[in-house]
């Protein structure tokens, strides 16, 4: 048995498995499961979300059910986001962190009613979130369910997600807000997107999804794999955890401290949070722009113009959008100045570059 079958045979399958194989797609190991990296190629899948719509099988991810009288109470402790009297039907997006500070994950709260929340998490840290959500729920009067095994989602991205939506699956969504949800009988339909463009987020169980996924092929929908997934979310400045966030890279180095809210009465990590953003933080999170078609890749040195290393690389690419080569990286903050002039080496070459705005391409959400 060669690497690769070991490999498949440990890591997890998602209910749309056996319908990336049929389409041909590269598949690859992510976050404990099997999932398709490419089928056509990254740049046509890339293109297709950006000029049209593309089909994202995202069942990987993971989600938690809060309800109960102290479920509000609860995400509240637990959430760096403030839900205090939010309308149903609203999601948040936002951070779980330990008291120092750190990132346990990033994630999206959705208020599905009163006293009832949804919480969408990354697949690769379903089971550290899962511990930790339940190691903090002591002395809430919950019922914290973690229900990633039932549901399937799907992700319809680009500018024509509206449309595909509601005449190839016929789910009313037109009406939705950008980060807004709505359930149509046990589907859960919402509209947030990873990708800068407008896209809507259907959950529900393996074979509605399998169902879904059907329809959408046959209506000539571009599937999409996490190649372009990341191509798309990282020239519009959103972070994936594990680059931008981790457990050693608080929500305010990562420049994400609008969803931080510090007048809360309190929430896990507060202190430290609120401690760094007083004193500043050691490093920050940066886009740096290169001068060559080099292309900066994770872990990558970045360097001074004395070339003193003064951080790395988090995630680079050449940026197929605007037709540069730029990464976003974690930087002393004496460096993080827009128009700071850096350098970073690429293996044994050292290419020029300078600080620019994280968001290398303009989002096209829905208003």
């Amino acid at each position: 048995m060669s690497t690769e079958q070991k490999q498949e045979k440990k890591d997890k399958q998602t209910c749309l498995y056996d319908k990336h194989v049929a389409l041909g797609a590269l598949m690859s190991p992510f976050g404990g499961f099997v999932m398709p990296i490419q089928y056509v190629g990254i740049v046509q899948e890339h293109n297709a979300v950006r000029e049209k719509v593309g089909l994202f099988d995202v069942s990987h991810m993971g989600e938690v059910t809060v309800k109960g009288s102290d479920a509000e109470h609860y995400v509240q402790h637990i959430f760096t986001n403030d839900i205090t009297g939010a309308p149903i039907g609203k999601i948040f997006y936002g951070m779980m962190c330990y008291e120092n500070g750190g990132t346990v994950d990033d994630l999206l709260v959705y208020k599905m009613g009163e006293n009832d929340f949804f919480l969408v998490i990354n697949a690769a840290n379903i089971d550290k979130d899962w511990a930790w959500m339940q190691q903090n729920a002591k002395g809430f009067d919950i019922d914290l369910q973690n229900r990633s095994d039932y549901y399937g989602q799907i992700a319809v991205q680009g500018p024509e997600a509206e449309h595909t939506v509601e005449n190839v699956l016929g789910l009313p969504c037109a009406e939705l807000g950008f980060y807004t949800v709505k359930t149509i009988g046990d589907v859960i339909v919402s509209r947030t997107g990873y990708t800068g463009e407008d896209g809507f987020e259907i959950y529900a169980s393996h074979d509605y999804i399998r169902e879904c996924w059907e329809k959408l092929i046959k209506a000539g929908v571009q599937p999409c794999g996490l190649g372009c997934r990341d191509t798309l979310r990282f020239e519009v400045g959103l972070p994936l955890y594990g680059d931008e966030l981790s457990e050693d890279i608080t929500p305010i180095m990562a420049g994400l401290g609008l969803f931080v809210k510090l007048d809360k009465a309190e929430f896990i990590g507060k202190d430290a949070l609120a401690k760094q953003k007083a004193e500043g933080p050691a490093k920050k999170l940066v886009g740096i722009e290169l001068d060559d078609k080099a292309i900066p890749r994770h872990g990558y040195p970045v360097l001074n113009m004395q070339g003193e290393q003064i951080g790395e690389v988090t995630t680079g690419y050449h940026c197929l959008s605007v037709d540069k080569s730029v990464c976003m990286a974690l930087v002393d903050t004496q460096y993080s100045k827009l128009d700071t002039e850096l350098q970073i080496q690429i293996r044994k070459k050292v290419f020029p570059g300078k600080v620019v705005k994280k968001q290398f391409y303009s989002k096209n959400y829905k208003k």
